[in-house]
């Protein structure tokens, strides 16, 4: 199927925009471009709206009228799943990661105003429950006469992937419509695969020269490159395309991460500064801060040369800047 055989459900306010960085870019040595998915308008916006579109679809085929996820303490992810939830009268059920708060803020605040149920899981055993978990929610909704619809964590399958091959693909309109040529590297935070995974296949098919790097702010460097290649080879495979990936295809920087994902880096908060204070664009400190870090950091290293052009995929998640905001005041 081609890509716009898929069913999806618009909820983005796309296309978003390609603002070009000069003072970054020239304090860099690099052309740099943010593409800023953080203006996808839905929900607070932020990458998972163009993932979203596709599985609220294929959730709307299956008749289902319960959505069922996991994520983070502040997942953007849950947070757009309450979201949509809420805009096809549906109920939503977040599995999230973390002790239950005192207060609400950030995304858990968005969740509660969405009207999400959320559960929260001890830290230290969250990846060993989350499947049953979430497992355990369908199956007291099917016993309520519900019809669940369960979304992996982030949103990271074939079909969420699809969202960001036609990111890819809007983007090249969008360069070839303003004269610049094809970046030389693709660059994100990657915290659970689906957009990376999405990222190489729309640029396998639209911008064959242009390489991915993902800036890990969770797992290593290994875990990514095996369930990226597999996500992205199944996208490939639903889109009848027939290239494929090796898990050593996939290009992941992971010593950005920091302590532990979910907790700000001294080089993320570092990063969000110089950005805010040189360009006006807010940064978070889950994902964008640490991926800019991996900007930063692999310029520095030669991993990207002088004279390159990099577009960043500004994946949102400014609701997250608030409840952290006693590690930036003070830097």
């Amino acid at each position: 199927m081609k890509l716009a055989d898929f069913d999806r459900v618009p909820l983005g306010f796309l296309p978003t925009p390609v603002e070009a960085m000069e003072r970054l870019g020239a304090e860099l040595g690099i052309g740099l471009r943010i593409k800023r998915d953080d203006y996808t308008g839905f929900g607070v916006g932020g990458n998972k709206i163009r993932k979203m579109e596709y599985l609220m679809a294929d959730a709307r085929s299956q008749g289902a009228n319960v959505l069922i996820t996991t994520g983070g303490h502040q997942s953007n992810h849950a947070r757009t799943v309450a979201a949509a939830a809420a805009k096809f009268g549906m109920r939503s059920v977040l599995v999230l990661r973390g002790d239950r708060p005192d207060t609400y803020q950030g995304n858990l605040l968005l969740d509660r105003i969405f009207g999400a149920e959320l559960e929260f899981l001890d830290p230290d055993a969250y990846f060993d429950l989350i499947e049953e978990r979430m497992e355990a929610h369908a199956e007291a909704a099917r016993q309520n006469g519900e019809v669940p619809f369960i979304i992996p964590l982030g949103g990271a399958n074939a079909t969420g992937a699809l969202g960001y091959v036609r990111a890819v693909e809007e983007m090249r309109a969008q360069y070839e419509a303003s004269g610049a040529r094809a970046p030389d590297v693709v660059l994100l935070p990657c915290g659970s695969g689906g957009t990376f995974a999405g990222l190489l296949v729309g640029c396998k098919m639209f911008w064959p020269q242009t390489r991915v790097i993902g800036i890990s702010v969770s797992r290593d460097a290994a875990w990514f490159q095996g369930v990226v290649s597999k996500i992205a080879n199944e996208c490939a495979n639903v889109l009848g395309e027939t290239f494929r990936w090796q898990p050593e295809d996939v290009s992941v920087a992971d010593r950005f991460v920091g302590t532990r994902y979910g907790v700000p880096s001294d080089d993320g908060n570092s990063a969000i500064l110089r950005v805010g204070r040189t360009e006006g664009l807010l940064l978070d400190p889950v994902y964008t801060g640490k991926a800019m870090a991996g900007l930063f950091g692999l310029v520095e290293d030669g991993t990207i040369a002088q004279g390159a052009e990099v577009t960043f995929i500004h994946c949102g998640g400014s609701p997250a800047l608030y409840p952290f905001a006693e590690t930036l005041v003070d830097a």
